[in-house]
């Protein structure tokens, strides 16, 4: 007779969710964590602001957009208006 197989504990890999940040550095000013966004999804506006140079910019958005979206638009503006 032989022994029963005991079954191996299957370990569960946890993939962590890397979060998104919220809060970015104003590309004038070059303060860290000093631009906020703020959504009016009613609108579908958003508009990212620095609390220490008051520079803004305001963008369209839609339902899946995040903060990081409006940053992203907001550099891209910015480097767009540079070369020309």
């Amino acid at each position: 007779m032989g022994r029963k197989k005991s079954k191996r504990k299957v370990r569960k890999n946890i993939k962590r969710i890397q979060v998104l940040p919220t809060v970015f550095d104003c590309p004038f000013c070059n303060h860290e964590s000093s631009c906020d966004v703020k959504f009016d999804r009613k609108k579908q506006r958003a508009q990212i602001l620095c609390r220490i140079c008051s520079e803004t910019y305001e963008t369209d958005v839609n339902y899946l957009s995040e903060p990081i979206d409006v940053y992203n638009a907001w550099i891209d503006a910015c480097e767009e208006a540079n070369t020309n």
